[in-house]
């Protein structure tokens, strides 16, 4: 896996690169679920971004399924459902629940960049927290929440 794509096909990496992306795959499987539950809340403008972030998650997560499988190893699956820190009742705790999967996936990415010494997956990791990065700054900006760009991103 190389930046948002393998370039080629992958044929091995160290077990711990492989736990460290299984758990990014599952923070991508959440991601998808919540961002599936905040467009029935958001208005328009902001539920076609949401669209678009979903998207991009879910690009990231069929990289990551099929680098898996490249090297051999069974992709976790996804859960039927996930709960929400807290309950989603309209555009506020939507945004706020956006801003949540980010912050999980940038957790997530950043682990990955800390614990494996494979170059791609590096670059991978890296590219994944600075687009996630953005991602989360415009959810936090929307939710007027501040510091709108996270410090120290993926750092929980």
């Amino acid at each position: 896996m190389s930046g948002t794509v393998p370039a080629q096909q992958r044929t091995s990496i160290d077990q711990t690169s492989i736990d460290a992306l299984q758990d990014v795959l599952e923070t991508e499987h959440a991601a998808l679920w919540a961002y599936s539950l905040v467009v029935a809340y958001l208005p328009t403008d902001l539920a076609q971004r949401a669209r678009e972030d979903s998207d991009a998650h879910r690009r990231l997560r069929g990289l990551i399924e099929q680098t898996l499988s490249d090297v051999g190893a069974r992709p976790v699956s996804a859960l039927p459902s996930y709960k929400p820190p807290t309950p989603v009742t309209g555009s506020p705790t939507a945004q706020q629940l956006a801003v949540v999967a980010e912050t999980d996936t940038l957790a997530a990415w950043r682990s990955l960049l800390e614990r494996t010494s494979d170059t791609p997956l590096r670059a991978a990791a890296l590219e994944a927290l600075v687009a996630g990065t953005a991602r989360c700054t415009r959810w936090r900006t929307s939710a007027g929440l501040t510091p709108v760009v996270p410090t120290f991103p993926g750092r929980t």
